[in-house]
């Protein structure tokens, strides 16, 4: 079947392709949509760098594999030499493996002008205590608020809510003796952290009194005040 559309002649197959015809009457069929072949005939590198631009936590090799139609082996070599080109080119960004996944990350050296625009005059940074709390559930891990109280000396339940709402910390159980619930850090904090696991955390933990040494009679013994992040409250003794 033929039709005419626009002054040009078009010949309509039982496929349902078409072909054009011009001024000189030669057919020319139409293309194929783009992605019409499919993710695994997609080159793998920039493939890679198109999805690891849109997640929002860092993408395991498996889990990219199986999005790509490639075999993992191949996707490791891939991002490993990415991320290798973009540190020998000297990117403004990196391709790190961190929590288990890759993702893209801004490079150290440029830090100070991701945060003049992400900041831009806000405050948006942990708190001292906040940060002094999330390094004793860092490293004591699994651990009571009162544990954590007892290290620092210093009562921490607001800031401890507020490393829970941030993603920071979860809960991981209960104490056995106590049913005090107990606090540990999460993927995201390794993520935040720019750490493979917590195994590459800086060795300060001997610097860290034990808890034992420094805990009252009680476990939760520790009185709870209401506090914000902005500092917190001195125990009671």
């Amino acid at each position: 079947m033929s039709g005419v559309a626009g002054g040009e002649a078009y010949d309509i197959t039982e496929a349902g392709a078409g072909t054009r015809s011009g001024a000189g009457g030669a057919g020319e069929r139409t293309g194929a949509p783009a992605g019409a072949l499919g993710v695994e005939g997609l080159e793998l590198k920039p493939a890679l760098e198109a999805v690891l631009m849109v997640v929002d936590e860092p993408a395991t090799e498996e889990h990219l594999a199986r999005v790509l139609q490639r075999p993992r082996r191949a996707v490791a070599l891939a991002l490993r030499e990415l991320s290798d080109d973009y540190t020998r080119q000297g990117r403004g960004f990196d391709l790190r493996l961190v929590a288990g996944g890759w993702r893209f990350y801004s490079r150290a050296a440029y830090a100070d002008a991701v945060e003049s625009f992400v900041l831009d005059g806000q405050q948006a940074r942990l708190t001292q205590a906040a940060l002094e709390t999330l390094a004793v559930v860092a490293y004591r891990q699994p651990v009571s608020r009162s544990r954590v109280s007892a290290v620092r000396g210093v009562n921490c339940d607001g800031v401890m809510r507020t490393l829970l709402q941030r993603g920071l910390v979860e809960e991981a159980g209960t104490e056995p003796e106590t049913g005090a619930i107990l606090y540990r850090t999460t993927n995201y904090f390794l993520e935040r952290m720019g750490l493979r696991g917590l195994d590459e955390l800086p060795e300060l933990a001997p610097f860290l009194p034990e808890a034992d040494a420094v805990e009252g009679d009680s476990p939760e013994g520790i009185p709870s005040f209401d506090v914000d992040d902005s500092g917190d409250s001195q125990t009671d003794h």
